[in-house]
């Protein structure tokens, strides 16, 4: 049973949907790294639930770091971030506790914790635990931001809906981070978004669901980060995004549509500008060899439909063993891919800041010494 990630720098998972609290725990962050409490909030707003194409659970989320923080700066021990559940209702999940929905973990729950599990709003498989991921990956975000690494997600697909691409060129594509800033419905053309949440009411409307897909990018990461192998940049975060839950793909750079091109195309010419190794083109994500080549890393991550609607769905009995139909109650989102967006920002942040520390050394990632 494990529910940590990382190595250097390790971040542990604790807690459930409907239990007192959730919460984080970041092991091996360089003593002086900011800790602000305010950006902290401002993430976890993004996470929250907006209007009618959010789930119409409401949590404050109101953290409280209960160690590793002095003086609003890390200490270096482990950094513990708890954050209370208020808003529940588990009286929803009793009725149908012994029935498996679709597109949930309950039936694998059941077959790894033989019964034991705490069911309420799928308990520690629920999308309520990525509160957590955002409260630590907000601290990772201003580790990486003050040694010149930006990152940010946009909606680049939902519903049959597309937003634009993120722009080719780095100048360009710094610009459409900017503009990301702070958007609770993350996209970089307004009539995109627009289109898009229409998408979606129109599934609530149906009682059913959508999906979609986020296109992250990460600019200034050094050139020579990562491992050959079984430990490169690809493989390193497709670890961490696959742990957000509904998350069921991951490409980088041209992904998949390079099995389509002839090299001539796919590969990325070399080129020196202002005294800096460049690629012309980045098919290849920013990755070569597993190893970050200096361009800004580009991937994709899709993110499949909710899987709680209101339709009734044939599913079984577990602990009968019979067939059953089974219609659910209480609330859920039409659409989850706008809120993934920060957490899949999250992850990656803790994931590069893991990378980062164990190819430079974890006090790399320090902004100051305070006494000698």
């Amino acid at each position: 049973m494990k529910n940590t990630f990382g190595e250097s720098v390790a971040v542990t998972l604790f807690g459930e949907s409907h239990g007192e609290a959730i919460g984080a725990v970041i092991d091996g962050l360089a003593p002086g790294i900011p800790v602000d409490e305010d950006f902290i909030r401002a993430q976890l707003t993004l996470r929250r639930p907006r209007g009618p194409v959010s789930t119409a659970r409401q949590e404050s989320d109101p953290f409280r770091i209960v160690s590793g923080c002095f003086g609003g700066y890390t200490t270096g021990t482990p950094l513990t971030i708890l954050i209370p559940n208020g808003d529940t209702k588990s009286k929803d999940y009793s009725k149908t506790k012994d029935l498996a929905r679709p597109g949930h973990a309950d039936l694998t729950a059941q077959m790894k914790y033989h019964g034991f599990q705490d069911y309420r709003g799928g308990g520690h498989f629920s999308g309520r635990i990525t509160a957590a991921l955002v409260a630590a990956g907000a601290v990772a975000i201003t580790a990486l931001k003050q040694k010149g690494v930006v990152l940010r997600s946009h909606i680049r697909a939902c519903a049959g809906v597309e937003d634009r691409p993120f722009a080719a060129e780095e100048a360009a594509l710094r610009a459409d981070l900017a503009v990301l800033e702070g958007q609770s419905f993350p996209v970089l053309e307004p009539v995109a978004a627009a289109a898009m949440e229409q998408a979606i009411l129109a599934a609530r409307e149906d009682r059913d669901s959508v999906g979609g897909i986020l296109e992250t990018a990460v600019c200034g990461l050094p050139a020579g980060v990562g491992e050959p192998w079984f430990d490169t940049v690809e493989g390193v975060l497709a670890h961490a995004l696959f742990s957000i839950p509904a998350v069921k793909g991951v490409e980088f750079g041209s992904g998949f549509a390079l099995a389509g091109m002839r090299g001539s195309r796919a590969n990325d010419p070399f080129r020196v500008e202002e005294g800096r190794f460049v690629t012309a083109t980045n098919h290849n994500g920013g990755v070569n060899g597993g190893i970050t080549n200096g361009m800004p890393v580009v991937f994709r991550t899709a993110v499949k439909p909710t899987p709680s609607i209101f339709q009734t769905q044939d599913t079984v009995d577990f602990v009968r063993g019979e067939n059953a139909p089974l219609t659910l109650e209480g609330r859920h989102d039409p659409a989850i891919v706008h809120r993934a967006a920060v957490v899949a920002d999250s992850v990656t942040a803790l994931a590069l800041c893991d990378l980062l520390a164990l190819r430079f050394g974890t006090d790399w990632l320090a902004e100051q010494k305070k006494g000698g």
